[in-house]
């Protein structure tokens, strides 16, 4: 038998993405990329270093991204580009916004908390997210089968929907939309009232005529719009202004463990800035923070946006650096093995610098096996140089 024959896309000639198939449309051809007119490519952008991970002063890792600083409608600082990205997960917050009026007397705190989450896939996760659709009502809903996001133990939990880490958001849609009366068939599509509220939603800061160059469907089937890195900050600006116009911000305080959950990022930045700060996760490489401050009456809308995609630790490095020269305290992430994170100036204002060097990204605890340094200015009689 003959082999068939290869297309450009190295797939075989009989294969639904060759040209003029039905798969065409949506799949790329070239190994390269393609570029469209207004919208910047990973290579295009102009990414600057953000943690740099030093053995013995020598740079083994740089992290690259981008962050930006908003206030009311004013980016006060940025930093690595305006680079445009989907939102991901960090955008929850805005779509319970859709529904906040309706479920605000039919959901406890907890099921409020969840809808906003990505959560862990804990036992309380999803006890919280099966609570609040009847057992008639769970199977219309649409996340894909998916294990615990962070596990203990040995694995043995075969997939299932209610452990994908937006299960809480597609049931708390799923009951918004019984109460606003929508049809709950399609609720993951484009089509659908949800996303048009969701829309609506992010014109309230971005403007009426605001319309995103890009929708892609997100991992859990849900469509996430593309947007800037400074759209994402003062939308998150935003949340501190409207903190007393809807539940979300009091669900996120309340209960900041159903938010991530175990050792997460944004959970562990709730819970360490005392109900002034609300933060959430997004992927790919997103963290969105909502802040409290004097300094800012208009509200502090802070967006971190990893190059390479999420990486919590070095998220977390920036993040602890962020808030410590606006005053909150948020702890280190596990300590690197003989490595130190170095935090780039350029994360924070320059009026902000000078206070980077009181919040180290290292702890007292570091063992002193830690610094197993050669000085090779001084030698012993082999030759070798000696121990510190």
């Amino acid at each position: 038998m003959s082999k068939a024959r290869s297309g450009v896309d190295g797939s075989s000639g009989y294969s639904a993405i060759n040209q003029g198939r039905p798969g065409s449309a949506i799949y790329p051809r070239s190994a390269l990329g393609e570029q469209h007119e207004g919208i910047a490519t990973g290579r295009d952008v102009a990414w600057e270093p953000l943690v740099d991970y030093r053995r013995n002063d020598v740079s083994e890792t740089t992290i690259h991204g981008a962050v930006a600083w908003a206030s009311g409608s004013q980016i006060v600082h940025s930093f690595g580009g305006n680079v445009l990205c989907y939102g991901r997960s960090m955008m929850k917050p805005f779509m319970m916004k859709v529904f906040a009026e309706e479920l605000e007397p039919v959901l406890d705190w907890k099921q409020k908390a969840i809808g906003c989450a990505s959560h862990n896939g804990d036992t309380e996760h999803v006890a919280a997210a099966q609570s609040i659709l009847s057992e008639q009502e769970r199977p219309l809903m649409l996340t894909p089968l998916d294990v615990p996001l962070v596990q203990f133990g040995r694995q043995v939990r075969r997939a299932r929907r209610w452990y994908h880490c937006c299960s809480g958001e597609h049931a708390a849609l799923l009951r918004g939309c019984r109460l606003k009366g929508w049809t709950r068939a399609g609720y993951t599509l484009p089509q659908h009232p949800i996303f048009e509220g969701y829309l609506e939603v992010l014109r309230r800061t971005l403007g009426d005529d605001w319309k995103p160059l890009r929708v892609a469907r997100d991992g859990c089937g849900l469509p996430t719009t593309s947007n800037t890195v400074n759209e994402l900050a003062r939308l998150y600006a935003s949340l501190v202004t409207e903190r007393g116009k809807d539940w979300t911000w009091e669900a996120m305080v309340r209960h900041p463990d159903l938010i991530g959950g175990f050792n997460r990022l944004d959970s562990s930045i709730i819970k360490a800035c005392d109900g002034r700060v609300i933060a959430k996760e997004g992927a790919d490489g997103l963290l969105g923070m909502a802040i409290e401050h004097p300094d800012y009456p208009e509200g502090l809308g802070i967006v971190i946006k990893i190059a390479h995609g999420w990486d919590s630790q070095a998220t977390w490095y920036i993040a602890r650096a962020v808030l410590g020269v606006l005053g909150f305290d948020l702890r280190n992430p596990y300590k690197m093995h003989r490595q130190k994170a170095f935090i780039v100036p350029g994360v924070v204002p320059d009026d902000l610098v000078s206070a980077l060097e009181d919040h180290p990204t290292w702890d007292e605890w570091d063992p002193d096996d830690d610094r197993w340094y050669y000085d090779m200015e001084r030698h012993d009689d082999s030759g070798f140089g000696r121990l510190q």
